[in-house]
């Protein structure tokens, strides 16, 4: 359904860090912005999003950072909606849908709210109240999350499954590439190289990956472990004794902007989430043609495909995911095949799907 006229769309957010939420929320206004839609992003003062939303030259609106319940932001944000009207206001995380409503009660305002996070509370009447109250629709990043709000009693009416989607690299890696990215880190060319991307936070299993290679030790004497971001997890005491007893296997390289630097490095996209609400890292190392080992959590087998893009292990288990890692590098026409065929599954999620799924969705709301 294509819109009939430019809409005026609000995108909601209150996370502090450009983590992968922030990141789909800039992908889909860049979008919408070439197809001639009015946008503002709504977000705290001084955070990440904001900086790169102002550099992207978006409108924004900076909610108060000294105003831990959004009281006065509440009321500022309703004054400038008034003067300001829009048609849909999407947020695109659980409190900022909360925030939106409170500022918009009583307008003239679609609300679509988009439900990432696997958590599910002691008290399911709260998400149905949740969802059925405060917006017209939901929007479930996966299957799974699909699933946990339908047993919530959000009704399968209000819930439109749209993954997130990734930009599609035009061609995948050349030799030259991955020779120039594996020397920025300090890999030779006989090195097996498998890589994280993501939050160091507990739910994505880091340690699961750092206790899998010290079991690889004599199974893969050249395996090294590159791990890409930042996050709380980094201050873990067991963490940093794990790496220390890794040494020289194992490589942090902090937030990566240029993605381009990190996953041609590599022979082997590992994700042993303990739970995912999508899992969009695993999908962007698929369209770079890589094979991926992932933890069967969440929504990650709706993803990477068992003996066809990769290997799905049991979730928590370093050693179900040192196997997989052992079967990688002891195979790599089987890598080869599996990265050709993940980068074919990847193109089932581009940012152009993603975009045009949600348009739509805001296009039926205002029309129904």
């Amino acid at each position: 359904m294509i819109p009939t006229r430019p809409l005026a769309i609000a995108h909601f957010d209150t996370g502090l860090n450009l983590r992968g939420g922030q990141r789909q929320l800039l992908i889909l206004a860049r979008i919408l912005r070439q197809r001639g839609h009015r946008q503002i992003i709504i977000c705290p003062e001084g955070c990440a999003l904001e900086a790169r939303a102002r550099a992207e030259q978006f409108a924004c609106f900076a909610l108060p950072i000294h105003d831990p319940a959004h009281a006065h932001g509440i009321l500022q944000l309703r004054q400038y909606l008034d003067n300001q009207p829009c048609d849909i206001l999407h947020a695109h995380d659980g409190k900022g849908q909360t925030v939106a409503w409170l500022a918009t009660a009583g307008m003239r305002v679609r609300r679509i709210a988009t439900r990432r996070v696997t958590f599910v509370p002691n008290q399911r009447w709260t998400q149905r109240l949740k969802y059925t109250r405060t917006c017209d629709a939901v929007i479930a990043v996966s299957d799974f999350i699909r699933q946990i709000l339908l047993r919530a009693g959000v009704p399968t009416s209000k819930i439109e499954l749209i993954p997130d989607g990734i930009e599609i690299p035009p061609e995948l890696p050349s030799q030259a590439a991955r020779a120039q990215a594996r020397a920025r880190w300090g890999f030779g060319q006989d090195d097996f190289v498998a890589g994280h991307l993501g939050a160091f936070t507990s739910e994505k299993g880091q340690d699961v990956a750092l206790e899998a290679f010290l079991l690889l030790a004599d199974r893969v004497p050249k395996a090294r472990l590159l791990l890409a971001g930042n996050g709380p997890a980094l201050r873990n005491a067991g963490i940093i004794q794990l790496i220390r007893e890794l040494g020289d296997r194992v490589r942090l390289c902090g937030e990566i902007e240029n993605l381009a630097e990190f996953f041609p490095a590599l022979d082997l996209f590992v994700m042993p989430s303990k739970s995912e609400g999508l899992g969009s890292a695993a999908l962007i190392a698929m369209s770079y043609g890589l094979p991926v080992a992932a933890s069967r959590a969440g929504g990650l087998p709706e993803i990477v495909e068992e003996a066809r893009t990769g290997w799905l292990i049991q979730p928590g288990s370093p050693s179900a995911l040192s196997d997989a890692i052992v079967s990688a590098a002891d195979d790599p026409e089987r890598r080869k095949q599996y990265g050709l065929n993940g980068r074919e599954r990847a193109r089932q999620f581009s940012i152009d799907i993603m975009a045009d799924r949600t348009e739509t969705l805001y296009t039926r709301l205002l029309h129904a």
